[in-house]
């Protein structure tokens, strides 16, 4: 029967309107949470190379290279020495993410996949940030990360990330 009200009715333009702003609100909240962990974690290292090498800025794609090997010198000729945090650091897994955007895990099927083939074996993994700081300083050729707040002391240089 028409006008008893008992006819379903189509929502108004109004309730259109506000479905379509909740859908919006979420789609831009989902968008702010995806890149939000890569924002912060370029915030939660530093990556720390010799004194003596004399590179002042890198790329994020070139220190991805670095610790997967696949860059094996420095442009000075000094050879490439990479050293990881422990699996289970806070700080590897925003490295990971920002620097090579996988997890620790994706990162360690990786060098299992290389290890089995021969092709070659995974970075040193120290279990601190004073670990890798005292690697570091007696390596020349060496590059790691430490947490941001990290106090790098003497014999060692933060190094630039120009695109993070």
């Amino acid at each position: 029967m028409e006008g008893d009200g008992s006819a379903a009715r189509e929502p108004g333009k109004g309730e259109r309107a506000m479905r379509f702003d909740k859908s919006a609100v979420l789609a831009i909240l989902f968008a702010i949470a995806s890149i939000f962990p890569a924002i912060a974690a370029g915030q939660d290292f530093k990556i720390v190379i010799n004194e003596t090498n004399r590179t002042s800025s890198i790329s994020k794609r070139d220190v991805s290279r670095c610790f997967m090997k696949q860059t094996n010198t420095w442009i000075s000729g000094q050879p490439v020495v990479p050293v990881d945090q422990a699996a289970s650091s806070e700080t590897r897994q925003a490295f990971s993410v920002a620097i090579h955007n996988r997890n620790v895990s994706a990162v360690k099927s990786y060098w299992q996949r290389e290890i089995f083939s021969g092709r070659g074996v995974p970075p040193a993994e120290k279990a601190s940030d004073q670990e890798i700081l005292a690697f570091v300083r007696a390596n020349p050729g060496a590059v790691g990360y430490v947490s941001a707040d990290a106090d790098v002391g003497t014999g060692v240089r933060v190094l630039a990330i120009t695109d993070l």
